[in-house]
């Protein structure tokens, strides 16, 4: 019986984690489920699941959900704050550890997983693509075993030996290939996104995600920091992880080998796939995801990203060369400049032009400790509201 704290419990990964863990009742059990803000709808899953913590944002939320316990009658434990949510990610009796909190909020809690030894099923990419060497030295150093939940690097994963160590050239492997649904602007006219609306960017054709990440999608910025974190997973440098465009989302990524081999991992678009296999991994059980059928499927598409359309792809690539803290740096403008264009505060394609000033502004430096990282990520989003507000 595997212990598991969820982190962003109620978003699409927790609910989606929480709803593969109930097919299964007797290999996990919920320890502790967090959520920021949605203070109901995690009273409701603490009424299914019985955890035995709760962890929300902040005091007011934390009074709010210990009510709605109460009236319940449900038993669970409710904390606040980042340190609560370090505390359910390093818990001696927790076994592993669901990331889904979406954003530079949920570094600390996973970094802290990581350096506990965890099994950390990694759904937040923000914080490898911010921390990099610094998170992968920590599980390095812990033992803590790194699986990745993003259906692009769950299919990597899926297609490497059992033995892989971020190391290509001792296994063949050639390239790396992320696939990408492109969006929901994939066909719309270039000179027209300057007219996008926040409901048009979050409708994502495939996938159903929150709003910051549906956004990011739209942009590609999403594929981008995909790229980061498939170096920092696999070992690969930036001109050996390509980008290829998939509508369908069928093939959720490939690894090409120097043999000429190319192997692809196949599924239908439901993030129950990937999260029930690093849950049972090295096993595999039943994610309730109904069985792929090529036959009506008829077509499968590829087509290489417009650079000139998603040009936050390209800054993506150019953070990854660059190096030190320019991940972070992009990382942090791009949340703000998301947040600011879902609020109306400026328009679809200032995004990619905010986050590429912000670069051109703060050189990259190097990433020696998380204090150091935080104070440039601080720095980056203080920048960009600047930008912004001019």
């Amino acid at each position: 019986m595997q212990s598991i704290s969820i982190l962003g419990a109620t978003g699409s990964i927790g609910e989606s984690t929480l709803d593969v863990i109930a097919r299964h009742p007797g290999l996990y059990r919920v320890h502790a489920l967090s959520a920021h803000s949605r203070v109901p709808e995690l009273a409701v899953l603490c009424q299914r699941f019985r955890p035995a913590l709760a962890v929300v944002g902040s005091a007011a939320a934390a009074d709010e959900l210990a009510l709605l316990l109460a009236e319940r009658r449900v038993a669970t434990e409710v904390r606040w704050g980042e340190a609560a949510l370090c505390e359910i990610s390093s818990a001696p009796e927790v076994d592993a550890v669901m990331a889904a909190i979406v954003g530079a909020a949920g570094l600390a809690p996973t970094l802290a997983a990581a350096r506990a030894g965890k099994k950390v099923l990694l759904a937040n990419k923000e914080a490898l693509v911010m921390s990099g060497q610094l998170f992968m030295d920590a599980v390095a150093a812990s033992g803590a075993i790194l699986l990745p939940i993003d259906s692009e690097h769950n299919a990597v994963f899926q297609c490497l030996p059992r033995d892989y160590r971020r190391a290509p050239d001792q296994h063949g492997v050639a390239r790396i290939v992320l696939t990408a649904s492109g969006g929901p602007f994939l066909q719309r006219a270039v000179e027209t996104l300057d007219n996008v609306t926040p409901d048009e960017a979050v409708a994502h054709p495939k996938w159903v995600m929150g709003r910051k990440i549906s956004v990011d999608s739209a942009t590609m910025m999403n594929k981008g920091l995909e790229v980061i974190e498939a170096h920092w997973l696999f070992g690969a440098p930036a001109e050996r992880i390509d980008v290829l465009i998939h509508p369908q989302s069928v093939i959720h990524s490939m690894v090409s080998y120097v043999d000429g081999s190319v192997l692809a991992q196949l599924g239908n678009p439901d993030m129950r796939t990937p999260i029930a296999h690093a849950l049972a991994w090295p096993a595999r059980i039943a994610s309730g995801v109904a069985p792929l059928d090529l036959a009506d499927i008829a077509q499968l598409q590829f087509e290489r990203p417009d650079l000139q359309r998603f040009p936050c792809l390209k800054l993506a690539y150019d953070a990854l060369r660059a190096g030190g803290s320019a991940a972070a740096i992009m990382n942090a403008a791009n949340e703000v400049a998301v947040d600011a264009f879902l609020n109306g505060r400026i328009g679809f394609r200032m995004i990619d032009r905010v986050i590429a000033s912000v670069l051109e502004r703060l050189p990259s430096r190097p990433v020696t400790d998380i204090g150091g990282l935080l104070e440039q990520d601080a720095q980056a989003r203080e920048t960009t509201q600047e930008l912004i507000r001019a």
